[in-house]
């Protein structure tokens, strides 16, 4: 397994105590994911190692995780800043026409009216709404929000988002 492989689903913020409990910021809209008897893949710089999670617990907006493998504060101080990563198979099955960003960038983006646009490079999280970013030769940078009356179709088999832009999001609608 390679870390490109791999989905990040929290980062290890520290050290709670000194029985190797680390402080993780999850990084997933399934928190539920942490808990007991789940394996999870933690980079160490070019080393990937799994680890068991023995116990997990809210705390300020954060969780407080003890993974079986480490059992001491200077075990769990290596791990300090690391990602806590799954495997594809292992992420939740999200609702039709809801897709993970990692799905999603790197597709090519068509507009119904222009034709192609460019590539998905980024996702922008605004709160009201995801922006996705498309590098475009044509047109640069293009924000396009992720709302649906201008998302139309995402076909990830087919690496393909059509959209309908509303009038002003290309530079030469002005």
């Amino acid at each position: 397994m390679q870390l490109n492989d791999l989905i990040k689903v929290g980062k290890i913020l520290g050290t709670h105590g000194y029985k190797g409990t680390v402080k993780v910021m999850p990084l997933t809209d399934f928190p539920e994911r942490f808990r007991p008897q789940q394996r999870f893949i933690i980079n160490q710089g070019a080393n990937l190692v799994e680890f068991t999670l023995e116990t997990s617990s809210p705390h300020r907006g954060q969780l407080l995780i003890k993974f079986k493998e480490l059992n001491s504060l200077e075990e769990a101080e290596r791990y300090r800043n690391a990602y806590i990563h799954v495997e594809p198979k292992d992420l939740h099955t999200l609702p039709e026409g809801h897709y993970y960003h990692f799905q999603l960038v790197g597709m090519e983006v068509y507009d119904a009216e222009k034709g192609y646009l460019g590539k998905l490079t980024e996702i922008l999280e605004t709160g009201a709404n995801d922006v996705y970013v498309v590098r475009s030769d044509r047109y640069g940078e293009v924000l396009i929000p992720a709302i649906a009356q201008v998302i139309g179709e995402v076909d990830v088999k087919q690496n393909r988002i059509q959209v309908n832009l509303l009038p002003g999001l290309l530079e030469e609608d002005f």
